[in-house]
């Protein structure tokens, strides 16, 4: 039957929230950067939402869905749950064309950017590229998924910096 064939996808939306008041934020900038992610990750044809929140609210979310309560700098909450670390979702249907949500504590990213005396938005592009490695199945309880991790995100900005002219690096740089 034709109409159940997977659709061609093309153009993705990028959905950006800004839900707080707590630091001023240029979404253009976030939206520019985060397009350039995708494309460098090829997932350009997968919807992604990121939801910008102040320090209560990041801290609600991680009480509740981490069991931890403090304020922090992302959550990740994938649309695909069981992908193998580091696959591209294969999707059959259109509205399966979705990487998930991020939740940026800009505030908190702030105050991180400014003890560490780093400019916030090269700070929030590393930390939403981070939230994009958990989509995709990423994770850092161990030092060899850390490891891991680390070096997709050390290779995605190699090329992220070789397209745009910046010297972003991982925030973290050991275990």
């Amino acid at each position: 039957h034709p109409l159940s064939l997977p659709v061609p996808r093309v153009v993705m939306t990028l959905v950006i929230r800004n839900l707080q008041r707590a630091v001023p934020l240029r979404r253009a900038r976030l939206r520019r950067d985060s397009q350039t992610l995708r494309q460098v990750l090829g997932l350009t044809r997968f919807d992604l939402a990121l939801i910008c929140v102040d320090d209560q609210r990041i801290q609600a979310l991680n009480g509740r869905y981490r069991g931890q309560e403090t304020a922090t700098d992302v959550l990740s909450f994938p649309f695909h749950q069981d992908l193998r670390v580091g696959d591209i979702p294969k999707p059959l249907y259109q509205d399966e064309y979705n990487l998930g949500d991020i939740f940026l504590g800009v505030e908190y990213i702030y105050r991180q950017s400014q003890i560490q005396r780093q400019d916030f938005y090269s700070v929030l592009t590393v930390t939403t590229l981070h939230g994009i490695c958990h989509l995709l199945g990423y994770r850092h309880s161990t030092e060899a998924e850390w490891k891991q991790m680390f070096q997709r995100e050390s290779n995605t900005l190699k090329l992220f910096n070789s397209l745009t002219g910046a010297s972003l690096q991982p925030l973290t740089q050991n275990f």
